[in-house]
């Protein structure tokens, strides 16, 4: 059989193909030009988190809050969330040039690095969150899928309490999606400072990992081996300070993944300052938000990294309750390119709250993009507690705080450039409770500060979901507190989208394809 009568049938076979899919699906020849029809955007059917593993202290406990806002186009009967713990494969690896043989003195394997497989956080219903309390010791990092009705916006938030010792206070993060890059301005391998990136791996195939770190003269020359290997469904934290022998007050940690995908965050431990968890910063732009700096803020160090072959000049603004002012002193920014700049900004708020607005200075050419995060103290001399901000994208269309309580939640909301709008709401409480909604506006430049709405009878932990409704981007946070022996302890997380619709264009037949050209 010749390669020409091979061809015929091919086409034929396929042309067979395409007919039928067109008439399984209703489709006919009349859809010829209709490929190009409008996208339409759906909830998503399936969403990731993982969440590090939260503390060796024995004197800590960490809550569990899970949250699905309800959403309109949702199958309102299928669908799950739940988490399982990872392996810890700290037991086996503890920096990446290591011997194999583990370190005497970690805790984070008290679990015995097995796992399990029985359920945390299992939602019941879109709407209200469920809460769950565990002793920090020993508590493995955690897994977690949501597919049907319970993927679109899926957050969970651990909050963790630390009562003594040199990382004292509250370490709060939301659970994060896995991906394949991230950058972390404002870690340090400085002796007073304890650096943990943790890497959590949520697939049954092993994930290749790069660790680089950027100093202000540059990379920081590596003391061992950057690649690392964290296996299958498992966490491995790993101290900064093992990958070089320098050391730097401020530095970036670029996260790569070789192969596979991962979650990664950073727990950094200061020995005056408390600690706190260190989410990644929003993917490098030229333009940048850092929302919510507390109104007491006795401190704010900001830290800036610029990724890519040029430098960047970069204007500082504070945008607070009524306008954007330049802080005195530092109205500008130069950030080399490849080194990482850092500024001390003092009480920057002035007893107001804000938010720092970085935008390309002028001139000719196309503006650089950067990395950003504001390490932020409250509190003096032994009462201090630290918390971080990194720069955080806008909300599109919706983000959710999880664990938020009675009292000590402040919702910060910027609009960088055009006035916005935006609705609050508050969800049930985990023990009970109806869900209020409050809509209010933020004028352009300026930040609104606000406590968030209450759920009305609500009991326990409690949801906030921001939606915008109008207007230009907008970016936000929200910091919880606990002030407990006189220390002001408090955590910030930022609230980018949550993501949770994707537009899946509409496709149809089009027999054109098979023309011989």
């Amino acid at each position: 059989m010749n390669r020409t009568t091979l061809s015929l049938i091919g086409a034929a076979t396929a042309l067979a193909a395409i007919s039928g899919v067109a008439a399984l699906t209703g489709g006919s020849s009349d859809d010829a030009g209709s490929a190009g029809k409008a996208a339409t955007r759906l909830p998503v059917q399936r969403s990731t988190l993982l969440c590090p593993t939260p503390s060796t202290s024995d004197v800590s406990s960490t809550t569990y809050t899970a949250y699905t806002p309800k959403r309109d186009g949702v199958d309102a009967k299928d669908g799950t969330a739940e988490l399982l713990p990872a392996q810890n494969a700290a037991d086996d690896v503890t920096d990446p040039g290591g011997d194999g043989k583990g370190d005497k003195n970690d805790k984070s394997g008290k679990d015995g690095g097995k796992g399990g497989d029985k359920p945390v956080l299992p939602l019941k219903e879109p709407g209200k969150p469920v809460t769950t309390d565990v002793s920090s010791a020993g508590a493995p990092a955690l897994i977690g899928t949501a597919d049907g009705r319970f993927a679109p916006g899926w957050t969970v938030q651990q909050t963790t309490t630390i009562d003594a010792g040199s990382g004292r206070g509250i370490l709060g993060t939301a659970c994060t999606a896995p991906d394949t890059d991230f950058w972390f301005p404002g870690v340090s391998t400085d002796r007073g400072r304890q650096d943990f990136v943790h890497l959590t791996n949520p697939d049954d195939a092993a994930a290749e990992v790069d660790l680089k770190l950027y100093g202000p003269s540059g990379r920081l020359k590596s003391a061992t081996d950057e690649s690392i290997t964290v296996p299958p469904r498992s966490t491995l934290p790993v101290l900064l300070s093992t990958l070089t022998d320098q050391r730097a007050e401020s530095a970036s940690l670029r996260v790569t993944a070789r192969s596979g995908r991962i979650g990664a965050e950073v727990q950094a431990v200061d020995q005056k300052a408390g600690s706190d968890w260190l989410p990644p910063s929003a993917v490098p732009s030229s333009s940048v938000a850092i929302p919510g700096i507390p109104k007491d803020a006795t401190s704010a160090r900001l830290v800036v990294f610029a990724p890519g072959s040029d430098d960047a000049d970069l204007k500082v603004r504070l945008a607070g309750p009524n306008n954007s002012i330049t802080p005195a002193g530092h109205e500008s920014l130069h950030v080399k390119s490849g080194m990482t700049a850092a500024i001390d900004l003092g009480d920057v708020t002035k007893g107001e709250p804000g938010s720092l607005l970085l935008t390309p200075e002028g001139g000719e050419g196309p503006a650089t993009p950067v990395v950003a995060a504001l390490q932020v103290t409250r509190g003096k001399g032994g009462d201090q507690e630290t918390a971080f901000i990194p720069a955080t994208a806008a909300i599109e269309r919706s983000a959710t705080a999880a664990d938020n309580r009675t009292k000590g939640s402040t919702l910060s909301l910027v609009a960088p450039r055009a006035a916005a709008k935006v609705r609050i709401t508050a969800s049930a409480g985990a023990g009970g409770g109806s869900p209020v909604s409050k809509t209010y506006e933020v004028k352009g430049g300026t930040t609104k500060a606000l406590e968030p709405p209450r759920p009305a009878s609500g009991k326990g932990p409690y949801a906030v979901t921001v939606e915008r409704l109008s207007g230009g981007p907008v970016h936000a946070s929200r910091m919880l507190e606990l002030t407990q022996d006189g220390v002001p302890m408090f955590t910030i997380q930022s609230l980018p989208d949550d993501r949770g619709t994707v537009v899946v264009p509409e496709a149809g037949q089009n027999m054109s394809l098979l023309n011989d050209d």
